[in-house]
């Protein structure tokens, strides 16, 4: 199936192509026909799968044949779709996306996320926009401010639900929902299926059409898993040593808190490996910089924490570690997912000190496998070593939200637009061919 046989429109299908993507991935040959078609969707995509095109290309193929009469000036354009995500990453990268592949359509598009000023989205937003992209914190600010109209919303998109269920944004989500027009399409998209997410979309959602690409809560099967059982201590030199002795150039590696990042990296550059930390209380410059050097190879490791490393997508991410591993066992569906992509191959790794034991033994459960343990020779771990109580919440944890994003966050004014990150990302066609946004499979190579 090519994306010429899924009845979008000529301008779309010409954006795609010249994108170099010919044939649609599992979720997209689902999702699109079922968003044409008009009625509600929950669909199950893991991260990697191409769901972001999923629905930004139906939307815009929708928005673009509705017969509803463009304005001569934007002034009177009434946003017609809103897409909620839970991070500022992910909503730049989405909002990407619909302006990669509308370019050759009459519509416009606009992202708003915290921690930047709002003074330059109050702005964008008067300028007239079709379709938003934003986080739930900054959307109710706007919300608040009046600046922000949803009364002619069509479409509804919550991307990855499940995480910002996790963040603690179902309030905010249903003081959205109560502000929207209660005829319009739902599409509730997320990795895996909690009871909390089926209680959301029974509530959301009027007789979907429901997609399930992959088992639930399962794990990427072309990812190659393995722990390395480690002493608390050792864990630093353990990556640095597996770093150089395998010439890994690339390595995403999480760790439970924010402080945890900023030591890891000093210790890393005085290995001298790069690195940068990713987190809640960077600014978003800081994150932008961080993403872009990353993805243009020019940064050898990213340090983050699980909520800032939603949103980073990366073609062919070869290494992620699990530095530690997450509070939350749905977690390491998540952050494993960062590489494997859609056909591409992956490493993800995790090191596991006697502390996490219990932890683990929950992900196996979860995955329904045990994973392979390697002792790496010169790092063989304590066995009569006692396991310590770990610091299992930072700001960065699920249940809150990070910092410069959600309700808490400050309305900055007077200050620079809300910047876009950088450089490559799959969102968009930054200044690097090897960064494509979350998008079909192209023919004949990896795809998404």
């Amino acid at each position: 199936m090519s994306f010429s046989d899924l009845g979008l429109a000529e301008g779309i299908v010409r954006a795609v192509t010249e994108s170099g993507y010919t044939n649609p991935t599992p979720i997209q040959a689902q999702a699109i026909p079922a968003v044409l078609a008009g009625g509600d969707l929950l669909a199950g995509a893991q991260t990697g799968t191409g769901k972001t095109a999923g629905f930004t290309l139906p939307i815009l193929h929708r928005l673009a044949t509705s017969g509803t009469p463009h304005a001569s000036t934007t002034a009177q354009r009434p946003i017609r779709a809103l897409v909620l995500t839970p991070t500022r990453e992910l909503a730049a990268q989405v909002e990407e996306s619909v302006r990669t592949y509308g370019k050759y359509l009459n519509l416009n598009s606009a992202v708003i996320f915290g921690g930047v000023g709002i003074n330059p989205q109050i702005k964008m937003l008067k300028h007239g926009v079709d379709i938003l992209v934003a986080t739930p914190g900054r959307l109710l600010d706007h919300m608040q401010q009046g600046t922000v109209n949803l009364n002619h919303i069509q479409i509804l998109v919550l991307d990855e639900a499940d995480r910002m269920l996790d963040m603690g944004f179902i309030k905010d989500i249903r003081r959205v929902l109560a502000a929207l027009p209660k005829n319009r399409q739902n599409l509730l998209f997320s990795a895996t299926f909690s009871n909390e997410i089926k209680a959301l979309a029974d509530g959301l959602l009027n007789s979907p059409a429901t997609i399930e690409v992959a088992r639930r809560n399962s794990t990427v099967e072309i990812i190659e898993q393995k722990i390395h059982p480690v002493d608390r201590d050792k864990k630093h030199p353990m990556l640095a040593h597996l770093i150089k002795s395998n010439n890994w150039s690339q390595v995403l590696v999480f760790t439970r808190t924010k402080h945890g990042a900023n030591k890891l990296v000093e210790q890393l550059e005085k290995d001298g490996i790069s690195g940068m930390a990713i987190h809640g209380n960077k600014s978003q410059s800081a994150r932008t910089r961080a993403l872009s050097e990353f993805k243009d190879g020019s940064l050898q490791v990213l340090v983050a924490t699980d909520i800032a490393a939603r949103g980073i997508d990366i073609d062919q991410l070869p290494h992620v570690v699990n530095y530690d591993l997450p509070n939350v066992p749905e977690d390491y569906v998540h952050r494993i997912g960062r590489t494997g992509r859609a056909g591409a191959t992956g490493e993800a790794v995790s090191l596991v000190c006697v502390d996490e034991l219990e932890m683990l033994k929950d992900i196996e459960k979860l995955i329904k496998r045990k994973l392979p343990s390697e002792v790496i020779p010169g790092f063989e771990p304590d066995l009569n070593a006692k396991p310590q109580p770990i610091q299992r919440r930072s700001n960065d944890a699920p249940g809150r939200r990070p910092q410069g994003q959600g309700r808490n966050a400050p309305a900055k004014s007077g200050k620079a637009p809300a910047p876009k990150p950088n450089g490559p990302s799959r969102g968009g066609f930054g200044g690097n061919s090897n960064a494509r946004p979350s998008a079909p499979h192209r023919s004949g190579g990896r795809g998404r």
